[in-house]
């Protein structure tokens, strides 16, 4: 069964889910031709080991406090914290707290 992702114009929540933290998956909220979007649910002390994406990315913390790593460099972020990375910045990520955050990628176009 396929995943629904929010269709062109349709609202979806994108608040902080407070007391249901511990009990959401991660999931995409958007997947489209060339952007995604994603709320990862992170528990205390979970880790995301350093990787890259080749397009640009944002991300929002929206819920408690992460340890985001841009080239090593370590930054603090906590709810309502946003940052941005170019495409190919290596980045990692370490949840401080019972953490989300909504991560917005551009996806490469597909070759022509």
């Amino acid at each position: 069964m396929a995943i629904p992702h929010a269709a062109p114009g349709e609202v979806f929540d994108a608040r902080p889910l407070g007391g249901a933290l511990k009990n959401t998956k991660s999931t995409t909220l958007i997947r489209a031709q060339q952007l995604e979007v994603m709320r990862m649910v992170l528990p205390a002390g979970k880790r995301v080991p350093e990787h890259s994406v080749p397009g640009e990315i944002t991300v929002q913390c929206i819920e408690g406090v992460i340890r985001f790593f841009v080239n090593g460099d370590p930054r603090t972020m906590h709810a309502g914290d946003m940052l941005l990375l170019g495409g190919g910045e290596t980045h990692a990520l370490e949840a401080l707290d019972d953490a989300s955050v909504i991560v917005t990628i551009h996806l490469a176009p597909t070759g022509k």
